[in-house]
């Protein structure tokens, strides 16, 4: 599995930390982790939440990641941005057990860390314990158990009802304020790590030619 990381500018500073905890934990499972940046508080390509939506939705969408870990200083406001585009699930994770239990119920595509709030003593930690019951376990099996089947039967409901209620990627890249796409995209590694791995030729031939 391709995880992209995405930082935020005011949690920038962390992206080294954060980075180490999901390789550490995501590289012996057999992921390969794709650092997007923000690499340092001091980067030229800036990304705010609302950014970290955009590429959120650029990279699942074109299949550049299966799965995106992202955040801001609460959390709240990249979750909200990521689950603005199409085909993103999104689910805000605290701690170890809502990490288990997003895979386990929602198995989701995507998950938003507070990198501020709450960020202490011993937060790498928390870190790789919230990864690894991320990642150790097959998604959607179901907690407790016996509801995996109607658990299932509502995540098909949830993605038909976001299919009917947003449009498809590319027109969303079409119609955004083609700024904001254009700073989304900005950073330094960007055009390394997506446009050998995108598997959608339309949404790479619309950022190629912006």
């Amino acid at each position: 599995m391709k995880i992209a990381l995405i930082s935020e500018n005011s949690q920038a500073a962390k992206n080294g930390i954060i980075h180490s905890a999901l390789t550490s934990v995501a590289g012996p499972l057999g992921h390969d982790v794709h650092n997007y940046g923000m690499y340092t508080a001091e980067d030229s390509a800036s990304l705010t939440y609302v950014m970290n939506g955009l590429l959120t939705g650029i990279l699942l969408n074109s299949k550049a990641a299966d799965f995106v870990v992202t955040g801001c200083g609460t959390g709240m406001g990249s979750m909200l941005a990521c689950n603005a585009m199409p085909g993103v699930f999104c689910g805000l994770v605290i701690d170890p057990t809502d990490a288990f239990l997003f895979n386990q119920i929602n198995a989701g595509n995507a998950i938003s860390m507070p990198y501020a709030k709450g960020f202490g003593w011993a937060a790498e930690l928390n870190l790789e314990d919230c990864y690894r019951k991320l990642f150790e376990n097959e998604a959607g099996a179901g907690y407790p158990k016996e509801r995996a089947a109607i658990m299932k039967t509502n995540r098909g409901i949830l993605h038909d009802l976001k299919a009917a209620a947003s449009n498809d990627m590319i027109t969303v890249l079409k119609n955004v304020d083609q700024d904001l796409l254009k700073s989304a995209i900005a950073g330094e590694k960007f055009a390394e790590l997506f446009y050998p791995n995108s598997q959608d030729d339309e949404i790479s031939d619309y950022l190629r030619n912006l």
